[in-house]
Order: C-alpha cells, then structure tokens, then sequence
C-alpha cells in the first residue's frame, strides 16, 4: 500500500534498514530533476531506491500561543545547533501497548535511554503489583524465555524493584514529568518519539544574537511544538554514489523490499558498519563512494580504493584550551605525539580541591589569589598572595552555636619569607588558590601522563617536528582532562600499502563499497596517528561514546564537614541536583562566565609575581592555569552519561 514519504520514514524502524522503495506518485513525475546537496538525480513514477539510513537535519518549530489564538501561531525553521535550552513537557496522548512504546521512544543503555511512563491501571505481576501512576522505568528490550520484552523497574523505598513486560502486553500508558533541561540536538537524538511530535518549553537561548534576531513572535511565552524533518539517504540500482532525500518531499512511496532483490543495488557501507565486522574479515579492499570533507583526509577522495588493515582500540589524551571565555578548543592527542611538554598551574576554587589533588609522590605549594575570613579563631584567614604548602587532613575543634564540634580540616604550613608555620584551613574555604609549579623539565606526553594524575595543565615548549603542522603549538596553554579509548580503522591507499594511517570511527562520515581483490596481510612498521582537533559537539560525543565509566570526584562542601563524615566517603547527590538536570552545554556556557573573576585575580598575582613579590626561589608564572571545578566535574559526569542511541534512526 502506497503512503506519504513522510508518513513511511516517521513508522520505519531503523532496525528493519535497508528497506527498498518504489516511487508511486506525486509531483517528481517522470523525468523531474531533485537536486540537493550537490546531488543531482531523478525521481520519475515507478523508480526504485534502496533506504540505507535516514536522520533528523532539521526542526519545524511551532509557537504556542494562547487558546484565544488557536494554538500554533507562528512556525520557524530551527538548525540542530540553536543555541537554546529546552523543558520537556510530558505527551498528554497514551499508549496502548508496550510495543507501540518500544518502537516510538528510543530505549537505550544510558540513563537518558531510560524513559519513565505510568500506567492508569494496575499491573499484576507474579511477585509484584505495579500500582497505578507508579513511575516505571524502562531500561532495555531483551529477549525473555522465547519472548520480546521489556525490562522494566520501579523505586519504592530507596529500593529498586526489576520486572519484565513482554511487548504484548496491552493496557493505557502515559509519559512522566522530566525535569531535565536539553538543548536541542538532545532532544533529536532521545526525546522525538516517532509518528510524534515534541511540545517544549524553552527556558534560555545562550548566545546575544540569537536573542536579538529571534525567529519567534514578539509576544512568546517559550512553548513550542517540534517536528523533525528527516535525510534519508539512498541507493538509486543504476547509480555508484549516495543520494540525499528530505523527508517533506511531497511523493508516496510503496515498500517492495520483500519483492525485491537487493543485490541489484549498490551494497554502501560506512566506518561503524566496516567496525562492525569480525576480526576474521581484515584486510579487506574497498572503493569509496563518499569520501570525508575534513582537510586531514584529502586522500580519500570518491573512486579511491583503499586497503583496510584492521579494527582496534587506541588510547587518547582528551586535552582543552586554557581560556576564561567560550568557545575553547578540543583535542584528541596520541600518545606517540612527539612535542615536549612543560606544566603549568592549576587553579583550585576551594581548600577542599586541593585535598583531593594533593600527591604523596609532589609538594602542593598554593598561592591565594581571594582573600576569606575565618569566623573560627582556630582557623586560619586567607589573604590576596598568602603561600601554603598543603599536607594532609587534621582534625580540629570549633564553636558552632554555642556548642564544640570536632570537625576535618585540612593542615598547611604557611610560607612567610622563609618561615613556615603551621595552619589549619576550613574545606569549605574559597580562597581560589593557583599552584606555583617548580617543576620546570620538559616532558614528552607518555612520561607526563604516568608521572601526574589527570587532569593538569601544560604547554608545549618543543613542537613535533615529525607532523606537518602542530596545532598544539600555538596554544597558550592546555589542560589534559583524560585518558579515553577510542575506536579506529587502519587504511592505505591500495597502490601504496606500506602507507597507512588511522581514521577514527566515531568522527569521519566515510562511505565505501567492498570490492573483491586480494589483499596480502602485510603492514608497515610506522602508522600515522593524527593528531586531532575536535568541535565543541564532538568533545561531547566523545565523552558519551568512550566516557561510561569515569567517576569524577566528590563537589566541594558548602559548610563545614563533621568528624563523623569524612570526606574520602562524600558521594555526590544525584537527585535534586539543579547542576545535573542542567545540559553540559549549559554548564560549560555557566562555568565559564564565572571565570572571568578568577582571572582577573590570576592575572593581578602575576604582576606581584613580575614585581618580586614571591622570593626568587618561587617566582613562577602562575597566570593562565585552569582547573575543573566541582560544578563542571559534574558536568563532565553528566555529558559521559549521555550516551548517542545507536542505528541509522535519529
């Protein structure tokens, strides 16, 4: 049966891809031309495609008005960067089945794949009673004795209880409240359900000039209604290249794919389907039907054929531009990286941060950039330029309210000229230290890497003379964040096998076709790793593809921490946490307005540090150091967990 290409593409699984089209009709009759993207191709009544894949490019944005108005009021075209962020409001239309659930809403492995719905009737298990409006979570799609289900859990009593459902199971089920805020690529990419469409609220847009040309009425109170419009991309039986359809093309298509052979077609595969395959299937040939637009890989171009070596894992330094305002630079930097490296000082918001950098194998030696008053006669004050040297948590003894409480502080010696006396700093002190580093060797970033802990800064002092242009070079300074795992291909040019290099999987949108020519097992001994530099949406990604299992530390305390609770066993609090339900876009927009202050006292003890205010045993250049705070660990921690749903779908 014939349907509108919007209406196929908006009930197609991604799963059941590729599926093979027929042209019905509408207004590309025969012998029209469709040109987009640079691709020219027809699509006359009765032309057959191949689908291979399909995502959201853009976003039909609807304003709300008042009922008065009747409802929409004004539609606008927004771009998946807006820099916009967004409130969810919960689908008022239920479902009626947990299939009709599992194919709409994306359910993945990250807590951002698990959406929460209720149902309006209770749900006897055998060894539970789900109650009505009970909050459900659905965490995965499993198979169960035979049968497709869904695993499910609820939270009674700070306890978790885990079920399954099976996808037959009927009944009237409705979306929960999320109190998260997402900007919009999120939204796209989680929270679209498919054959719906997505009311929002937006609650802030995060860059001046989007605000002063802004695409909605005057009269706007933040609500939209979000359509997605799809790419599909397809393979035409007579053509060796992708062609790229949008979905709102007013023509109907009919689904032949049980009719219809596909190896007619061009069989197109891109990097994550070539990884996808078994280590048994290396070395393969293939020729490239769409090569990738970054500059670094201008060799690959369209009609090249390639040798692909292998599928591994390598390591990686996740390394930012040190700068007080936004947008900074990201890097990927390999360990083979042959510059030399020479560290630089970190800055630490509280007393608290430099208890968890302290080193047993380094001295931390402080200076105060933000002066903070006791109110405790047994702890120290601090003062603009006051040099500490940290040690080790104490125990002291305050008067809080009348009452005496032993409390964890943590001991210093304070350097006055060359005396040193001993202190005791409250945890909860903000006194926005920066290092003074002494060490001044220079380090490859291998020896670096196992002699610190992540993350610290550095600048390159020597620049790898071994690439053609080190990018690193002309960074003032860098802060290395973490150790990830990455996944890579290894190619050469098929006439120049001895050649080769890696192409990172996740980040080069690459398309080939396999050809059959054999292909010896040999390699070079020297492999090109590059030396990336990645967008702001990238950094992200990375952090959500390769980033599950860090743990950033505990945040600093707001007040002073009783004996009883030590910090070493702080955790952080996930519920009620305005930070979390932030997007880590925002947090880092947030972390780095606040910044400018703390630089600005950086930059005032520099010109101390110029004038001779610190003995000339420790004059060093504390300015541009940056560290990452407790918010933006947070945030870090919150971008890991977002983790992109996996398939061709959106």
């Amino acid at each position: 049966m014939a349907s509108n290409l919007e209406t196929f593409i908006h009930s197609l699984d991604p799963k059941t891809l590729p599926r093979v089209l027929q042209i019905q009709s509408g207004i590309y009759y025969q012998g029209s031309i469709y040109e987009m993207f640079g691709n020219e191709c027809c699509l006359p009544t009765g032309e057959v495609i191949k689908v291979i894949g399909f995502k959201v490019k853009k976003i039909i944005a609807c304003a709300c008005g008042s009922p008065e108005d009747g409802g929409c009021t004004a539609k606008t075209e927004l771009p998946l960067d807006f820099p916009g962020l967004f409130k969810i409001k919960a689908d008022t239309t239920p479902y009626h089945s947990i299939e009709e659930i599992a194919k709409a809403v994306y359910i993945g492995p990250s807590r951002f794949g698990h959406p929460c719905f209720y149902s309006r009737e209770d749900i006897q298990l055998a060894n539970l009673l789900v109650n009505s409006g009970e909050r459900i979570m659905f965490n995965s799609v499993e198979e169960v004795v035979g049968i497709m289900s869904l695993n499910c859990g609820v939270v009674r009593n700070d306890q978790h209880h885990s079920f399954t459902l099976p996808l037959s199971h009927q009944g009237e089920f409705y979306e929960c409240e999320d109190d998260q805020i997402y900007t919009l690529t999120e939204i796209t990419e989680w929270k679209i359900p498919k054959s719906r469409t997505r009311t929002v609220v937006l609650t802030n847009v995060l860059t001046p000039s989007w605000e002063s040309s802004s695409p909605f009425p005057k009269i706007f109170e933040g609500m939209l209604i979000l359509s997605p419009v799809y790419e599909i991309q397809a393979v035409m039986k007579y053509r060796k290249d992708i062609v790229h359809i949008l979905s709102d093309l007013d023509i109907e298509v009919k689904d032949i794919t049980e009719h219809y052979n596909m190896n007619c077609f061009l069989q197109p595969l891109s990097t994550h389907d070539i990884f996808e395959r078994t280590s048994k299937e290396f070395p393969m040939v293939a020729e490239i039907i769409e090569g990738p637009r970054e500059a670094a890989h201008l060799l690959l171009k369209p009609g090249t054929e390639i040798i692909i070596h292998k599928k591994y894992q390598a390591l990686r330094i996740l390394a930012s531009e040190i700068r007080s305002d936004s947008p900074k630079r990201h890097f990927l930097i390999p360990y083979s990286y042959k510059g030399k490296l020479k560290r630089r000082p970190r800055k630490f918001p509280t007393a608290y941060d430099l208890a968890i950098a302290k080193s047993e194998d380094e001295q931390l030696h402080v200076v105060v950039t933000k002066p903070f008053k006791s109110a405790d006669m047994e702890l120290t004050s601090l003062n603009v330029g006051d040099q500490f040297l940290v040690h080790q948590y104490e125990t002291s003894e305050i008067v809080e309210e009348g009452r005496r409480k032993m409390i964890e502080v943590l001991g210093c010696e304070k350097i006055e000229g060359k005396k040193y006396e001993k202190v005791l700093l409250p945890l909860h002190v903000e006194g926005s230290f920066v290092e003074v580093v002494h060490d001044k060797k220079q380090y490859h970033l291998s020896e670096l890497c196992k002699k610190l802990h992540l993350p610290f800064n550095v600048k390159v002092s020597v620049r790898d003379l071994s690439i053609g242009e080190d990018i690193l070079a002309a960074v003032p300074g860098l802060q290395l964040e973490e150790e990830i795992t990455d996944s890579y291909l290894l190619v050469s040019i098929l006439k120049k096998p001895q050649d080769s290099w890696e192409i990172p999987v996740h980040r080069l949108n690459m398309t080939v076709q396999l050809v059959s020519k054999p292909v010896e097992k040999t390699l070079s001994s020297s492999t090109r790793t590059i030396l990336e530099e990645i967008s702001e949406e990238q950094y992200y990604m990375v952090r959500r593809y390769e980033s599950q299992a860090v743990h950033p530390p505990p945040r600093p305390p707001k007040m002073p921490i009783p004996l009883a609770r030590k910090p070493s066993s702080l955790t952080i609090p996930v519920q009620g946490s305005a930070d979390l339900q932030k997007s880590p876009k925002s947090l880092h927009t947030d972390i780095a307005r606040k910044l400018h202050s703390s630089q600005a006292a950086a930059l005032e003890l520099q010109d101390m540090c110029q004038n001779d205010f610190l003995s000339p045993e420790t004059e060093q250049d504390v300015s541009g150091g940056n560290y990452i705070s407790g918010k933006q660990r947070l945030a870090n921690q919150d971008a890991c967990d977002r983790q992109p749903r996996k398939g061709t779908g959106f």
